[in-house]
């Protein structure tokens, strides 16, 4: 049974890393309509989308986590409800603190030739603020000359022939680097944990005396479940990232992570339950054969992967909405050494493995 299984899974794992790319850049052109959302990244603070009339409005701040009297920059993407890109926009900005209800500025209409566009402001204060964006139904039937007053309601459309929505932006001092500092701290603790667990499982199988194939080349099979295992919840971590630049790079990086930990853990599995009984020709053979598959798998998937950020570094990557390569960062920088690492050790299991299994054979005979 577990033959079996160690087949059907490794198959899943081996089609989704080397037919998921394949699958994203062929495929996707004819299931997904013609979207494009044109921010680099998805934040995960002050920012946010509304369905408004028949668009849909997509809202982000850069700098992500804005500090008093720090230049921002506020970017808005609209689509129609279908996800398609929107052209000849009438739009008016108005920023508003939440506390005294005070508009603080406002932008008036102005047409935008596509649904993308950013304006640039300098919070001043601590505290809560609302960003109101006012999209005409009607252009020809709004004057642009005009400038609208203040409001007490903010989604007021009274006398204005538009739709309105309305996003909260939040100024603070330190809540970035707590924020950050958490997640950091959790993938950084998570990958300590499973370090922790696979050392003390190596020194007491090793101190048991059950184990007499138990070798310190070992410890390079526990370092490949390692790394395979914080891969992947580096790539879990940053997924939703780029979910507002392609919803199939969301996909691609979920399925990757899940497929390194499943990797890591499948190792863990034949480690742990086989590796015991691999005192016969016959059990050595097939405990071979099991981490051949696996190897493969794990090598073929991981090269794929670094061939693919490499790429995408260098060159714009597939269905890219603005045509320019990927931002080099810690996370990404982080996560490839990890796999190249990963590659190397895979590499020399696979060696290492096959060697062993020669020994054995030939201390039986």
């Amino acid at each position: 049974m577990l033959w079996m299984s160690l087949i059907m899974i490794s198959g899943c794992l081996c089609i989704l890393l080397l037919c998921g790319p394949i699958y994203l850049t062929d495929s996707m052109f004819l299931l997904i309509p013609n979207s494009y959302a044109h921010f680099d990244h998805l934040t995960h603070y002050n920012g946010g989308g509304i369905g408004l009339s028949k668009y849909y409005v997509n809202e982000q701040v850069e700098p992500e986590y804005i500090h008093p009297n720090d230049p921002a920059q506020i970017s808005f993407s609209i689509q129609d409800r279908n996800g398609n890109d929107v052209n000849n926009i009438l739009a008016m900005i108005e920023i508003y603190e939440a506390n005294t209800g005070e508009r603080m500025k406002v932008y008036p209409w102005t047409k935008h030739d596509t649904g993308d566009f950013a304006i640039y402001y300098t919070f001043p204060n601590l505290g809560m603020y609302q960003i109101v964006v006012s999209i005409a139904n009607d252009p020809s039937h709004i004057n642009s000359l005009n400038t609208e007053p203040a409001r007490d309601i903010l989604g007021n459309t009274f006398n204005c022939n538009c739709s309105r929505a309305i996003f909260n932006v939040a100024v603070s001092e330190n809540f970035g680097s707590i924020f950050d500092t958490v997640i950091f701290g959790a993938i950084i603790g998570a990958i300590t944990l499973f370090a922790l667990i696979l050392g003390l499982t190596y020194i007491r199988r090793k101190k048991s005396g059950l184990y007499p194939m138990l070798t310190n080349n070992e410890v390079v099979k526990y370092s490949v479940m390692l790394l395979a295992l914080s891969a992947g919840l580096i790539h879990l971590a940053v997924f939703s990232e780029h979910g507002s630049l392609r919803i199939e790079y969301s996909i691609f990086l979920l399925s990757a992570g899940g497929s390194q930990v499943a990797y890591g853990l499948l190792y863990i599995l034949v480690t742990l339950v086989n590796e015991s009984s691999t005192q016969s020709k016959r059990s050595a053979n097939s405990y071979y054969q099991k981490t051949v598959i696996l190897n493969l798998v794990g090598l073929t998937g991981n090269i794929l992967l670094l061939i693919l950020y490499t790429y995408a570094v260098i060159f714009s990557p597939p269905l890219s909405p603005n045509n320019r390569p990927e931002e080099i960062d810690f996370a990404g920088v982080f996560d490839k050494s990890l796999e190249l690492f990963l590659v190397t050790g895979i590499l020399y299991l696979m060696r290492w493995e096959r060697r062993k299994l020669q020994r054995l054979c030939v201390s039986i005979k």
